[in-house]
């Protein structure tokens, strides 16, 4: 069980918000190349994860994994806290 459980997409990304009940928003952020003009662009995309001890925080960078759906918006999961918010 725990094998297949590690074969889900884990990404990182910063808490934007944690003002939910059991949930926060997740920016996850990526830098891309312009194909014709070189330039990098940062793209970011938002991802709400369930959070099911209220641990994490605004700011907290933090590892989440992909589950489930939970709700209507929910399809990940908050696996650790990599860094705390100072």
């Amino acid at each position: 069980m725990e094998e297949a459980r590690n074969l889900r997409r884990t990404i990182t990304g910063v808490v934007s918000s944690s003002k939910m009940e059991k949930s926060i928003t997740v920016t996850v952020t990526r830098k891309i190349k312009h194909e014709k003009y070189g330039k990098f662009l940062t793209k970011s995309k938002r991802y709400h994860a369930h959070d099911e001890k209220n641990d994490a925080k605004a700011g907290d960078i933090v590892k989440i994994m992909e589950t489930r759906p939970l709700s209507k918006l929910k399809r990940w999961r908050l696996l650790e806290i990599v860094e705390r918010a100072k």
